[in-house]
């Protein structure tokens, strides 16, 4: 009888353990990591500023003036392309370079490159998609014009570029003060830098005119638009 009993116990037991094994709730998955947004991942490069994935398979790199048409263009034919379909996946990266082909370019350069890196692509955007309504006084400036242009120190020269160009307005929409443009423009350095970062793609990277191409740090021949770009970028997307 104690035996029975006892088996009988035993077997409650199990029975018991059994249920609260089944009731337990079950362990939860583990949690997916954030969906990284590359888009606003920004870093300065020696030679200018990368946007998206620093590890990315496929690296353009642009190399554009603010006084170039053809820039302009480009960043309106192609700029939600690449956020969305390059750089948005992560499996792409974009560098921006200036190329500096004269002193209203560089004068441009100074102000999109004023301020943390954060910040460059929004101000290369906003002088790259007003460049019509701002470049008209270059193709026919005034003596008076040329004067302030070329004369006098460097700060004193890009100011009157700026102010004449209509520079401090656009950067007042980018929430700058004039104090703060008029630092940005007296950037003797900066200037430098983005001379040197020039004459370097003119001269080891054969970069002979605006807008050019890198991809994976092989200057594309010939590729000067979006539409002789695209191709390009895609089989090189598809090859990975």
């Amino acid at each position: 009888m104690r035996t029975e009993m006892t088996i009988a116990g035993l077997a409650l037991a199990l029975v018991a353990g059994a249920a609260l094994a089944q009731t337990k709730p079950a362990a939860k998955p583990a949690a997916k990591p954030p969906v990284r947004n590359w888009n606003i991942a920004i870093a300065e490069t020696p030679q200018g500023h990368q946007l998206g994935n620093p590890a990315a398979k496929v690296k353009l790199t642009q190399f554009v003036s603010y006084t170039c048409p053809h820039c302009a263009a480009f960043e309106a034919q192609a700029d939600a392309s690449l956020r969305l379909a390059f750089i948005a996946t992560g499996k792409g990266s974009v560098e921006v370079r200036n190329f500096v082909r004269d002193p209203v370019d560089l004068t441009a350069a100074l102000l999109t490159n004023c301020g943390p890196a954060d910040k460059f692509f929004l101000n290369h955007a906003a002088f790259m998609r007003s460049q019509a309504a701002w470049i008209a006084p270059l193709a026919s400036p005034t003596p008076a014009q040329r004067a302030r242009w070329s004369g006098g120190a460097f700060a004193q020269r890009t100011r009157a570029i700026a102010k004449d160009f209509g520079f401090y307005r656009i950067m007042q929409t980018r929430g700058y003060t004039a104090p703060q443009v008029d630092k940005c423009l007296a950037d003797e350095a900066l200037a430098q830098r983005l001379a040197t970062s020039t004459e370097e793609a003119a001269t080891t990277l054969f970069v002979t005119g605006t807008p050019s191409f890198a991809i994976d740090g092989v200057v594309l021949t010939g590729t000067h638009s979006w539409g002789a770009l695209r191709p390009q970028l895609h089989a090189r997307m598809r090859a990975d």
